[in-house]
This record gives C-alpha cells, sequence and structure tokens, in this order.
C-alpha cells in the first residue's frame, strides 16, 4: 500500500530561502529514489516561511529508505530542521 508523508514546516521569514533552496535540493534527490512515487513542495503565499510537503512512496520501506539517505541527514536534518520554529508531520497510507 502506498504510503505518504505531509510535512508543515514554518520558519522566520527571514529563513525562508535557505528553508526554500534546501527543500528543492531535496525534491531533486528524492524523485530518483526508486520508492519514491511524487515529491511536491508548496510555499504558504500568505505567510512568508511557511512551507508543505507532499511526499508519496510505494510502501514504508521506500520512506525509511529515504528517511537514511545521507542527503536528507545533510538538507533536512541539519539545514531545515535547525531554522523551522515549528513542524508537524502527518504519515498516512495512500487509500
Amino acid at each position: 500500500m502506498a504510503f505518504a508523508v505531509i510535512a508543515h514546516y514554518h520558519c522566520a521569514p527571514e529563513d525562508g530561502a535557505t528553508v526554500r533552496a534546501a527543500l528543492l535540493k531535496m525534491r531533486e534527490h528524492t524523485r530518483t529514489e526508486p520508492g519514491n512515487l511524487g515529491y511536491e513542495v508548496h510555499a504558504d503565499v500568505d505567510r512568508p516561511g511557511a512551507f508543505v510537503l507532499y511526499e508519496r512512496y510505494a510502501d514504508r520501506s521506500g520512506f525509511d529508505a529515504h528517511a537514511a539517505a545521507g542527503y536528507f541527514d545533510e538538507l533536512i536534518v541539519r539545514t531545515v530542521r535547525p531554522l523551522l520554529t515549528d513542524r508537524t508531520v502527518t504519515f498516512a497510507e495512500v487509500l
């Protein structure tokens, strides 16, 4: 069964360009992963520094492989997360 991740990221507006750049690099890497079915990055038009990610994987193991990638550590864990003021992540099965 397909597996989805919906993440809401919020950072200070002055950190928005850094977060955006890292998320777009992450999208490039993620879309080449064998278990990835889609990776969309959205910027909230009414809230500077707010982003929504919608990710789909063939299954949970596809996401687990994604989270174990070196570029995930570099771009998300070490670059994006330290700049976030709020983060919510929902894991879901695609019906």
